[in-house]
């Protein structure tokens, strides 16, 4: 059977250090050592992924490895920061050798892609429970920060948000799809795609930004709140995948609005960078679509809020909430 140190030598530590060293020090000691750039600062951020919250018991392993890591990835793209190295800590019920392979298949594979490099952990028994910190590296001038949003902003969204809380509805039977569109789905869900690409190449462009995590509606609001504005939407320029087009419209909007786990970057830029924008997206092979505007806060405004509108720019009346880790269903 596997113990604590031949588990981590396995299937971790040694294909850590077959692939390109970052850090000064990694896996091996008590602590890893790891430095920006010359001229830049740390980007950290912590994510943690539960089984039966954040994942299905059922999740396919490479599956689980891929998002463990893509999810706190795409805390760094929403930062404009360039991926240095991460740390894992798990707790696993039992040592099963093709569980691990296929899990440690899944992390590598996107470690690689974006030469982000393991450098340390820790592992234990018990319900299975995934914890990642992840290091990055940006000029602190050239961070995309909460608190940055301005008056007269665009607001843009990136891909097609809403095909995870699909695959979420149809594994729940709240709703069906055929097989092609529950495919698309799930995968959008198990295999979110951080836009490293896309955060790094709006550096100098985009004022404020974050990833769609818990959904749009409770996500821009830490935008406006951490600025001090407010937002104007338009629901219907959202973009919608194919698959999530043939919902019925009350679905989609639910999806696309209050649905979480898409790691879709949400920024906002000055009307002046249009053209640079979706240039950098194009270049960057990623969408970006503007779905709204930036305002100031009104003087009867007690607290920053969006202002819903549809096509033609009548107002809607929405109760929407993000995910909530404490009180989800």
């Amino acid at each position: 059977m596997l113990s604590e140190f031949s588990l981590i030598d396995r299937f971790f530590a040694r294909r850590a250090r077959s692939r390109t060293r970052r850090a000064e020090l990694g896996i091996g000691d008590d602590c890893a050592l790891i430095a920006p750039f010359a001229g830049e600062m740390l980007a950290v951020s912590t994510d943690m992924l539960v089984e039966g919250r954040h994942f299905f018991p059922d999740i396919e392993p490479r599956a689980l490895g891929h998002k463990a890591l893509a999810v706190n990835l795409s805390d760094l793209a929403a930062m404009g920061a360039a991926p240095l190295g991460f740390t894992l800590a798990f707790a696993l019920p039992a040592p099963r050798e093709a569980w691990l392979e296929a899990f440690s298949d899944g992390l590598f594979e996107l470690a690689d892609r974006f030469d982000c490099e393991l450098i340390g952990g820790d592992t234990t028994a018990g319900p299975l429970n995934l914890c990642l910190t992840v290091f990055g590296s940006v000029p602190p001038q050239a961070a995309l920060r909460r608190d940055a949003a301005r008056p007269g902003d665009d607001v843009w969204i990136s891909g097609t948000p809403g095909d995870a809380r699909a695959g979420l509805g149809v594994l729940r039977g709240e709703w069906s799809a055929p097989p092609g569109d529950m495919a698309a789905f799930r995968r959008a869900l198990e295999y979110p795609e951080p836009r490293i690409a896309l955060g790094l190449a709006l550096r100098g462009l985009a004022h404020a930004a974050l990833d769609i995590s818990d959904g749009l509606a409770g996500d821009l609001l830490h935008i406006l709140e951490r600025s001090r504005v407010n937002a104007r939407i338009d629901v219907d320029a959202l973009p919608r995948s194919p698959a999530l087009a043939r919902l019925p419209a009350a679905v989609q909007r639910q999806c696309t609005l209050a649905g979480g786990d898409d790691y879709e970057l949400c920024f906002t830029a000055a009307p002046a960078q249009r053209g640079a924008i979706e240039a950098a997206a194009q270049q960057a092979g990623a969408r970006a679509t503007r779905i709204g505007t930036i305002a100031a806060l009104g003087p009867a405004d007690t607290a920053p809020a969006i202002a819903w509108h549809d096509a033609t720019g009548a107002p809607l009346t929405l109760t929407l909430q993000g995910f909530d880790h404490f009180h989800a269903d």
